[in-house]
């Protein structure tokens, strides 16, 4: 299992099960342009500018555009700026197959 499943002080397991995180999409860390705050959160690969079929464990954060999800602190939807594709959590949701 990837190093990606926790991060320093934070639980990134715990993260990625929060309703917040959202619904549909691949595990992804990322910033909120708002306040900065740094959080898992789920983006479909073409919010992302990618393509539906693209494997995701070979994506890098450079390749990721930007995308809108809520901010529970700004109290809004906000852009978020992806910095890492969580591939330990996608890989563990997926039963370890990548």
């Amino acid at each position: 299992m990837s190093s990606d499943l926790e991060h320093g002080e934070r639980d990134l397991v715990a993260e990625l099960e929060s309703p917040a995180t959202g619904q549909v999409g691949i595990p992804v860390d990322a910033i909120c342009v708002g306040c900065g705050r740094t959080r898992v959160k789920r983006a479909d690969l073409e919010e992302i500018g990618q393509s539906p079929q693209t494997n995701p464990t070979t994506l890098e954060a450079v390749e990721l555009t930007s995308f809108k999800h809520v901010c529970h602190p700004c109290g809004s939807a906000t852009w978020w700026n992806p910095v890492a594709v969580l591939t330990g959590l996608l890989e563990s949701e997926r039963g370890g197959e990548a």
